[in-house]
């Protein structure tokens, strides 16, 4: 981690040309100064990487920084590379085709004063205040970690990375490496690691305008049970996962501790 860089938004890139530029914009109008814009691009088919080119070209950005893919790894690995590349203490997810609501980048750092994990809300793009069909996260209920998991479970705690952020402590033994059967869903993995923790805030507001289209890599519509089981099953393992990350983090702390003069 580089000691000047407060925090990094991380954008994962794929055939992505004809949004990417607005969402670049109502990113890069929140950041300040020691701020950056970690985008990797993971083998677009299309112009992608070069609309990212010319638009930080074009705003005079030197905060955007851009890798590619050598191959196509699909876009839970190329948020993971993102992550991995990121230098600042605040690390933030973002999709290529969404609009940042005004507000929203430091809202999301002030409540990442209190907690490891932070998760908002979010709105329609062109539609103020419609939303899917799940109940939108409430700050009353940061706090009920074995309700929230229980939640995410059955598929109601609306959890979506565009919305999401975590400290860089959060990293290390917890959210990253990301499990190699962790095929979807990583901002679920994200969440699951709040919730064991004991440590994740919930923002009443929206923070990002999501934009509904075909190529959305989040499904929008209902699957089939066999796809819904298997879901069940990684989730579950997750937890377990989260559950023995955590385990291990604290026998290092406490061994540190007892070490010590």
């Amino acid at each position: 981690m580089t000691d000047d860089i407060r925090a990094s938004v991380c954008m994962a890139t794929y055939n992505g040309a004809a949004y990417v530029a607005e969402q670049i914009e109502s990113i890069v109008a929140q950041l300040g100064p020691h701020d950056e814009l970690v985008v990797v691009d993971d083998c677009s088919t299309d112009d992608t990487a070069a609309v990212v080119v010319r638009t930080a070209e074009r705003l005079g950005e030197s905060r955007i920084l851009l890798t590619k893919t050598d191959t196509n790894v699909g876009y839970v690995r190329a948020f993971e590379a993102a992550i991995r590349r990121s230098r600042g203490r605040f690390v933030f997810l973002s999709d290529q085709d969404d609009v940042w609501l005004p507000g929203r980048h430091e809202d999301m750092i002030a409540g990442l004063s209190r907690a490891l994990v932070v998760a908002g809300n979010h709105s329609i793009l062109g539609r103020d205040g419609a939303r899917l069909w799940y109940p939108p996260l409430r700050a009353r209920t940061s706090r009920h970690h074995l309700a929230n998991l229980v939640a995410i479970m059955i598929g109601y705690r609306p959890y979506f990375g565009c919305a999401m952020g975590f400290r860089r402590e959060a990293i290390d033994d917890g959210i990253l490496p990301f499990p190699g059967y962790l095929t979807e869903s990583h901002d679920v993995w994200i969440a699951i690691t709040g919730n064991v923790r004991r440590s994740i805030r919930h923002l009443d507001r929206d923070v990002t305008a999501r934009r509904l289209h075909d190529s959305n890599q989040t499904p929008l519509g209902l699957r089939g049970l066999p796809t819904i089981l298997r879901a069940r099953l990684m989730l579950a393992r997750l937890v377990l996962l989260a559950t023995t990350r955590r385990r291990a983090a604290l026998r290092s702390l406490r061994a540190r501790r007892s070490a010590r003069p």
